[in-house]
């Protein structure tokens, strides 16, 4: 008995093309398929090339289903049928097979037409596009599309894609330039290589040729804005939407909004979101990451907890702007909770909270981040590796830092120059200078970053000579120019190794004014050194711009009381007092069970202060049985008497 799909057949003399377009899925569509040879009555070419078609073209499709229904049909095969199967491989992103399918329709005498080329540039990745977009190219001309506007638009793109925006460009300039997809396909490609300015050109070139921009030209034209922070031009472009009264879509309205974001005019950003007939994510998004670019974190938390949905852009975004102002803790909380609700986070969300767990010193949330990202396949890319090496360096973790480094299958400079650092400030000098000449060796250029962890290495190592050969070497060599920041390394090295006088010509020779890292570098090295002298001249400096730094007055009196000038201290600590200047607190963290926890001198807010201040009572009476006494040669003015003797440090006292 014919089932109820045959039955259908036979009340049509046609084949039941409307029955294979609306299948649901491959299973369904096999069963008509084995139906209609089973009762003979349908097996046409037609029929199979119906066939071929959904499984090349349908989200449902099956390109080895195709392939092996493709083979079947006897040759000449027609070239609709070739290029069928070459847009398909193109939908799967499978560009090697769409080219071997192209080869092949060659061998077999089939010539292409002007819908080959698109349908096979269309797939193509940066690597396919590299190595064989020029070869296909001398195809295109052989069989004399060169000229055909849409085999223009997908060379454009094809080059675009791999970065040669020379070849698009002379594609794009040898074209008749009349149709918009083609201004658009090129302004896109300058888009995507970060060649904004050249977007700006176009558009003007694009006007004076008489082409009307589409919303997609005005969207790429936007985003060039944004990148530019463009406000001039980003206006007039929103001036012609409103005078050629472009009828608005959400893609252009969020365009709009994240160019004024962008630019730092949320006042015209929130105006544009208010009058949004239709908000989608990406518009909440905008907003969120306009605030946090201008610093204001509570608002861009307040939209950020109105967004009637999040996905995990919004998620990241708002993290990272924690961690743009210095938020950790809250950054790591806003992780939980995304955890909490099941959404996947990328690599930038892990780059985010790599980098949180890094300055809480958070090691075991560091590990277990680490583990998240082998165990759910997240993009392990160099971004990825660089956050991972400055995590376990910043907690101390160095041979973990170095097992990350050496298993990274590719490195950039970024990651040569996280391990110098890394490897400087935990002490090991002189291997991070032994990483630099690797990086030298691997023709990896370094800049400015690099330097300072160069010129830091050798401070920590009192690589002094050294130091200064590769201070004098930076521009020579490397053509970099050295910053307030490089010049605070040579004032630490100097200051580290007792070299004051020469850290003070340093100073004085800089070609910009020295801020108050500088200058705190050389007065830490006064009081190391006991030079009073130096360390009152430093003082005076900062003071003159910074006359509120309790830091500045706590670590001169401590300089006082080191070479024992008590007059001289009775009389800052009255200024001090007359002023009100209180040192600010320091506060230590420690992560245990994958909790951060910090301590404040004086404080007694923790949960558990009364636990802690007995177990310090217990250690303190346990250090002087053991024989060891207070050093006092330091006076810290901001601290109660009972703290004194566990905030000064203790020295050993032989019996």
């Amino acid at each position: 008995m014919a089932s109820k799909s045959l039955a259908h057949f036979t009340h049509h003399l046609d084949p039941p093309f409307s029955l294979i377009e609306s299948s649901k899925s491959m299973d369904q569509l096999k069963q008509i398929h084995g139906q209609a040879i089973a009762s003979g009555l349908i097996e046409t070419p037609i029929f199979l090339n119906k066939v071929i078609s959904f499984c090349c073209m349908n989200k449902f499709g099956d390109m080895d289903h195709a392939l092996k229904l493709f083979d079947q049909i006897p040759e000449p095969k027609t070239v609709f049928l070739w290029n069928t199967m070459i847009k398909g491989y193109s939908r799967i992103h499978s560009p090697k097979h769409g080219i071997s399918m192209y080869l092949n329709m060659l061998r077999q005498n089939v010539k292409p037409d002007n819908y080959t080329f698109p349908f096979l540039f269309k797939g193509f990745d940066r690597n396919v596009g590299f190595s064989c977009g020029k070869e296909l190219h001398c195809h295109v001309v052989k069989f004399g599309f060169g000229s055909n506007v849409f085999v223009q638009n997908a060379l454009i793109h094809m080059y675009s894609l791999c970065g040669q925006m020379e070849m698009a460009r002379w594609v794009f300039d040898i074209s008749c330039k009349t149709d918009v997809i083609t201004w658009n396909v090129i302004i896109t490609g300058y888009n995507k290589t970060k060649q904004y300015n050249e977007t700006s050109k176009l558009f003007d070139e694009m006007v004076k040729n008489g082409v009307v921009p589409s919303s997609v030209t005005l969207v790429s034209l936007l985003s060039a804005c944004s990148k530019l922070r463009d406000l001039k031009i980003g206006k007039l472009v929103h001036e012609y939407i409103g005078k050629c009264e472009i009828k608005p879509n959400l893609i252009l309205e969020n365009a709009l909004m994240d160019m004024y974001s962008a630019c730092g005019e949320m006042d015209v950003a929130i105006g544009i979101f208010d009058r949004m007939k239709t908000r989608d994510v990406i518009s909440w998004t905008t907003i969120v990451s306009g605030f946090i670019n201008k610093g204001e974190i509570d608002l861009a938390r307040t939209y950020f907890d109105q967004m009637p949905e999040k996905d995990y852009v919004s998620w990241t975004a708002m993290i990272d702007g924690y961690i743009r102002v210095n938020c950790f803790k809250e950054a790591l909380i806003l992780f939980r909770e995304m955890q909490a609700l099941n959404i996947q986070p990328d690599e930038c969300t892990m780059v985010s909270i790599l980098t949180a767990c890094a300055h809480l010193g958070a090691l075991q949330l560091g590990e277990w981040i680490k583990a998240y990202i082998d165990r759910n396949k997240v993009k392990n890319d160099v971004f990825v590796g660089n956050a991972l090496i400055d995590m376990y360096f910043k907690c101390g973790s160095v041979a973990k830092a170095k097992r990350v480094f050496f298993e990274m299958p590719r490195r950039d400079k970024f990651t040569w120059t996280a391990m110098i650092v890394g490897l400087a400030i935990n002490g090991h000098g002189e291997e991070a200078l032994s990483m630099f000449f690797e990086m030298l060796r691997a023709s990896i250029k370094p800049d400015e970053i690099t330097y300072i962890g160069v010129l830091c290495a050798c401070s920590h190592a009192g690589l002094v000579n050294e130091g200064r050969k590769f201070f004098a070497s930076m521009t020579a060599e490397h053509g970099v120019e050295p910053n307030v920041a490089h010049y605070g390394c040579m004032v630490d090295l100097l200051g580290r190794a007792g070299h004051l006088q020469e850290a003070c010509e340093v100073i004085k020779n800089m070609p910009m004014k020295p801020n108050k890292i500088i200058w705190g570098a050389l007065l830490g090295a006064c009081r190391v050194h006991k030079d009073v002298g130096i360390a009152e001249m430093v003082a005076k400096n900062i003071l003159e711009s910074d006359p509120q730094n309790g830091a500045v007055y706590v670590l001169l009196c401590n300089i006082y009381a080191y070479c024992k000038k008590w007059d001289s201290l009775h009389e800052l600590r009255e200024s001090m007092m007359h002023r009100g200047i209180r040192k600010t607190p320091g506060c230590s963290l420690i992560e245990m069970n994958g909790v951060v926890h910090e301590f404040v001198a004086g404080d007694r807010s923790h949960p558990r202060s009364k636990e802690i201040y007995s177990k310090l009572d217990n250690m303190t009476r346990d250090l002087k049985l053991a024989g060891y006494s207070v050093d006092t040669s330091e006076v810290f003015l901001d601290i109660g008497e009972e703290d004194t003797s566990i905030a000064k440090g203790w020295c050993w006292l032989p019996g």
